[in-house]
């Protein structure tokens, strides 16, 4: 069997041409193997964009003519999409965001930090990516409080019972777990941490980032407090994300951004808050964003299961024809694995790995892939991977594993 009726074997009823042909930037002569830091976004995004700024461009909530409705009514049909995308009981539980990153802090510095004492424990996974690493880091620092690591098995997951085991009661306050670790493709089992947190009377931030275009969202069925998302990751535009968070937390929860429409009335000397999410959005909002989410969240709603088993595929055989080459080290568990691949390469650097790709028009990511920690725990300093999306195709898989082989062959 040769190479290319290996590598990469897409689901027999489907067909990615179609969806490429959506994807303006998929024209170019060039394979985009990193999905899991950026997608590339279609056509029906960019004309929601392109329409909001086209034909409602004005400040939301803020103005009484016919734009600044319209612009508002964008915003707030975000809301409602986003919504209804993670499953949440009323629009009002989710602040439109920046991105994952700044979802995560608004928790940790305007929930958190106000709940945790001195003796106090903060638990993050082994796998976390530094933003949803360093808020809980700092603000335990700050607050002369403890980080807790929960451990990895050998094959890359979650060590749960040892995590079960360390939670202290009355001491664990919070716990900050990847839905979909961005290094090793593993889908964590976040309703086993929601419950075991919520049994130690701790609160459970779940990082998102990289299930939302994969998987669909639930987060009563999760069982998580709060849940952070960007658009980017899911064929949005960068620059606009979510954060959904139970009702009631959101309403103990402090701004920590201030400035225009986040406030009810401002006295000289003080100020009283708007109601959640709105006080959780000061200044000017990112409407046109909001407006490419939404058509994001109907185009990824539209693709069928075969899609996504397409991209599963093509990272599983990836993996295993990679894995088959001498020298390379695949990194995370064999089953379970979503749509990316990170890997090592035995006498050459992650950096000559990918450069060499690019020079084949094979685009991947090589570096610390902002998991430091981890890199620290698997004994490397930085690995390649490759991620998949439903426009990727089998010929593209084919050409990263021959790039990795002429790789080897250059350096070694």
């Amino acid at each position: 069997m040769n190479a290319e009726a290996k590598t990469g074997r897409a689901e027999p009823d489907y067909d990615p041409g179609a969806l490429r042909r959506q994807v303006a930037i998929l024209s170019r002569e060039l394979a985009w193997l990193d999905n899991a830091a950026t997608t590339q976004r279609p056509e029906a995004v960019l004309r929601a964009m392109d329409e909001f700024s086209r034909r409602h461009n004005a400040n939301t909530r803020r103005s009484v003519h016919q734009l600044g409705a319209e612009a508002t009514a964008v915003y707030e049909g975000a809301r409602e999409r986003v919504a209804a995308f993670v499953g949440a009981e009323a629009p009002d539980e989710v602040v439109l965001t920046s991105g994952t990153t700044a979802g995560i802090n608004l928790v940790a510095a305007g929930l958190a930090r106000w709940e945790i004492g001195p003796a106090d424990e903060v638990w993050v996974s082994a796998m976390e990516h530094h933003s949803n690493w360093v808020p809980w880091q700092q603000m335990v620092r700050s607050m002369g409080a403890s980080l807790k690591v929960i451990p990895l098995t050998p094959d890359g997951r979650l060590d749960l019972e040892a995590f079960r085991q360390g939670l202290a009661a009355h001491r664990t306050k919070w716990v900050a777990v990847a839905w979909v670790s961005n290094v090793l493709g593993a889908e964590n089992e976040v309703r086993a941490v929601c419950d075991a947190a919520h049994d130690a009377g701790a609160r459970v931030l779940v990082d998102g980032a990289q299930g939302v275009a994969h998987r669909p969202v639930d987060v009563r069925e999760m069982g998580c407090d709060f849940f952070a998302f960007s658009g980017h990751k899911m064929y949005g535009p960068m620059g606009i994300g979510a954060l959904w968070g139970r009702r009631e937390l959101l309403r103990e929860m402090r701004p920590v951004v201030f400035g225009g429409e986040m406030v009810a009335r401002v006295e000289d000397d003080r100020a009283t808050w708007a109601d959640p999410p709105y006080c959780f959005e000061a200044g000017t909002t990112n409407a046109a964003g909001a407006a490419g989410l939404a058509a994001a969240i109907d185009w990824l709603g539209g693709l069928p299961a075969a899609a996504h088993a397409h991209e599963r595929s093509l990272a599983r055989q990836a993996a295993e024809e990679l894995a088959g080459l001498p020298g390379v080290k695949v990194w995370g568990p064999r089953e379970g694995r979503l749509s990316l691949v990170s890997f090592s390469v035995e006498g050459v650097h992650p950096h000559d790995v990918a450069q060499v790709l690019d020079g084949r028009g094979v685009e991947i990511r090589a570096g610390h892939l902002c998991a430091q920690p981890l890199m620290r725990r698997l004994g490397v300093e930085s690995v390649a991977r490759a991620s998949f999306a439903p426009y990727n195709t089998a010929d593209e898989a084919r050409r990263l594993v021959e790039g990795v082989r002429a790789a080897q062959e250059l350096f070694t």
